[in-house]
């Protein structure tokens, strides 16, 4: 990947919906090598899929949780059966192993309180050796993007 495959990438994740046209004019490219080069990020990975980015709160599941996980041990069955069920609950938007004092990283999204305490009593608690929960509620947000930083 050179720097103008990067370039496009960075000009998608800021707005997705553009056309090829507009893309080509943004990163200084005439549309047949832009698109060219577009099929090829699409086809070799490097760009994954295309989004719509929703306004949780407006969707109605206005309070997000970061969830530390810590795992009583640490044996492949129960670090697989652990992230099998995890993949499987929709409210954990996202799901990151961690060094240091807990195993897991979750975010989450739920419409109250009492929805949290569902997700955890009924969903989490289920999937059992589980040593400990460390819940983080998030009350606002500075910066939220997707735009990768520019690599020199």
């Amino acid at each position: 990947m050179d720097s103008k495959d990067r370039q496009i990438i960075r000009t998608l994740q800021a707005n997705g919906r553009m056309t090829n046209q507009d893309l080509a004019e943004q990163v200084n490219l005439s549309p047949s090598p832009c698109l060219r080069r577009l099929r090829l990020l699409e086809e070799s990975g490097a760009i994954q899929g295309y989004s719509a980015e929703v306004d949780a709160k407006a969707y109605g599941l206005p309070i997000t949780v970061f969830v530390r996980i810590r795992l009583e041990r640490h044996n492949e069955e129960d670090v697989k059966r652990f992230e099998n069920q995890i993949m499987s609950i929709d409210e954990v938007l996202e799901c990151h192993v961690l060094t240091g004092a807990s195993d897991y990283q979750l975010r989450v999204v739920v419409s109250d309180l009492d929805a949290y305490e569902e997700f955890i009593r009924n969903r989490i608690h289920r999937i059992g050796g589980i040593a400990s929960i460390d819940t983080s509620f998030v009350y606002g947000t500075v910066k939220k993007t997707s735009v990768f930083p520019t690599i020199s």
